[in-house]
Order: C-alpha cells, then sequence, then structure tokens
C-alpha cells in the first residue's frame, strides 16, 4: 500500500486544477463522463485541427504543434474516446495530413517549432537546427495516421522505419511514450500487419526496464523516468517482475515526495527568462498529482 495521502491529492487536484485536469480526475476517479474530458479537451484545439494554447503548460504556443497534438491523442487513448471522439479525431487527422510541422525529406514530425520562441517555453521548446528529436513524436502520431487517416502506405513505412531502430535507441527519454502509444494504438485497432506486435511487446519491456531508473534518490529531484510516469493506469501489460520490484520501490518513498499542500512537485526547470514560471508550475503541479494518484491507487 503506498504511503501517499490520497484524500489531500484530491483535494489539491480539485482546488488548483485546470477545468481539462479536473475533468480528467473526474473521469479516473469520480465515475466521471469522458464526454466532460472531451469539452475540455476542445478548447485547446485550433481551427486547423491540431492543438496548442499551453496544453503542454510549459510550452505556451496557441499555435498548433505535433507536441500538443501528440499530448491530446494521449488524452483520447486513456479516456477510452478514440472511437467516440469522431469530429475531434477529424479534425487531428486533417492537421496532420497537412504536413504542417513535418519534415518532407526526413519524414518526421517536428519536437518543436519556430514560433515556440515567441511565447513563454522551458529551454528545451527552442528549435534546434531541424527541430526533431528522433521519432518523438513521429512513431505516435504516424501510428494514429495508420489507424485513422489517409495514405496509410506512406504512415505505416514511418512506423516500420521506427520500430525497426528501437534496440539500437540508448537515451529514449519522453520517445519511450511515444512508442508505446503507437504500440497500443495498432494493437487496439487490430492492426497486426504494420509491425510485429509481441516482437514489439518484447522489446518494449526490455527498453522500460532500462529506461526506468534504479535510483530511487533522483525521483521527484531529478528530470528522470520513474515506474509512476508509465504506470498510471496506462500499460499495464509490461509490468513484469522485476519492473514490479521498481514500482514497490517509488511507492514507498512517494509519501515523502508529496507537498504539504496534498500535491507533487515537477522535477524541472525552464532554464529560460520568462518569468511564467511559476504560473506553468501551478498548472503543471495538478497533472503530475493526478499521474501520482493513479499510480497510487492502481499499485
Amino acid at each position: 500500500m503506498s504511503n501517499v495521502d490520497i484524500e489531500a491529492a484530491k483535494s489539491f487536484i480539485l482546488e488548483t486544477a485546470r477545468p481539462l485536469e479536473r475533468a480528467l480526475y473526474s473521469y479516473y476517479l469520480e465515475n466521471g463522463s469522458a464526454e466532460n474530458v472531451l469539452s475540455e479537451l476542445e478548447a485547446y484545439q485550433n481551427p486547423d485541427g491540431g492543438f496548442g494554447k499551453a496544453l503542454e503548460a510549459d510550452n505556451w504556443n496557441p499555435n498548433s504543434n505535433p507536441i500538443a497534438t501528440n499530448d491530446a491523442i494521449i488524452t483520447l487513448y486513456r479516456t477510452g474516446s478514440l472511437r467516440s471522439a469522431g469530429k475531434m479525431v477529424r479534425a487531428i487527422v486533417s492537421y496532420l495530413a497537412s504536413h504542417d510541422s513535418f519534415d518532407e525529406e526526413k519524414k518526421r514530425w517536428l519536437f518543436a517549432i519556430d514560433s515556440n520562441k515567441d511565447y513563454p517555453h522551458a529551454i528545451w521548446w527552442e528549435k534546434k537546427d531541424d527541430g526533431i528529436m528522433g521519432f518523438n513524436p513521429t512513431v505516435s502520431l504516424a501510428a494514429f495516421m495508420v489507424c485513422y487517416g489517409p495514405d496509410r502506405e506512406y504512415y505505416t513505412s514511418i512506423v516500420r522505419e521506427g520500430f525497426a531502430s528501437l534496440s539500437g535507441l540508448k537515451e529514449l527519454g519522453d520517445t519511450l511514450k511515444c512508442y508505446l502509444l503507437a504500440y497500443e494504438l495498432l494493437k487496439s485497432n487490430y492492426i497486426t500487419d504494420v509491425i510485429d506486435l509481441q516482437g514489439a511487446k518484447v522489446e518494449l519491456g526490455l527498453k522500460i526496464r532500462e529506461m526506468i531508473c534504479k535510483d530511487t534518490s533522483k525521483y521527484g529531484v531529478e528530470y528522470v523516468i520513474t515506474p509512476s510516469d508509465i504506470f498510471c493506469g496506462t500499460y499495464d501489460e509490461f509490468v513484469s517482475d522485476d519492473i514490479k520490484a521498481l514500482i514497490d520501490a517509488e511507492k514507498d518513498i512517494l509519501g515523502s515526495l508529496q507537498q504539504e499542500d496534498g500535491g507533487f512537485d515537477i522535477s524541472w526547470q525552464w532554464y529560460t527568462d520568462y518569468k511564467e514560471f511559476e504560473e506553468a508550475r501551478d498548472m503543471w503541479r495538478p497533472r503530475v498529482t493526478l499521474d501520482k494518484l493513479l499510480f497510487a491507487s492502481r499499485w
């Protein structure tokens, strides 16, 4: 049993979260409706179908960008809404099919776009060189297009390329979550002819064990991957015995990371001069707290 003060965490979310995160809390923990989540998520969608508007709270660019759009797809997947959110999904398909913020030669969506620099943001959202960061978020966006969009063959080749390179990738970071989402999208849509799903599952399990930080003293202090970053109500099929040991290790120290106000904190700085960092932190904390709460409740 986790030593997290569940009620304090719930109160923190209800008192401080944005409407979207409150709707997600209600959906996950109070039998709330997915329709309410969709209604709040819609506020972050632009007329071109992409997402922006600080959906990712450390990037306040209102313009559509691939990362925020990928984040919206994650929310749709986690709430089981991909089939019911027809209008929103069709709009996302339209945005992705337009290849806005897409490198045609390298067949990659950009991780960071030029206009990020014009709005408050964390330093990693500043476009460097070509703005591409491996398959983040390309592999999951391409898998989404295989499932819901046109030109299936074109996007199939991107997904296959991404998974073919997976075993050789050493520093995955958040890219790991893109691979997990891509796998789940294909699996949940019963698409078995794009990649070897069983082989991908084995490789992803190896990567999860490799990428989760084993040093629990860094949890909540440094930007490292922890079990609760992955297993907060999702991807349970990847929990093997050795991963369960890491889950137990995080549970043992999770309560010590909970703040006096009941919430959990972020483990990073912006490293830019924008003064809005504290406001963005206030936007992020309920989202982090919700994931910790789902982790603590599940495990």
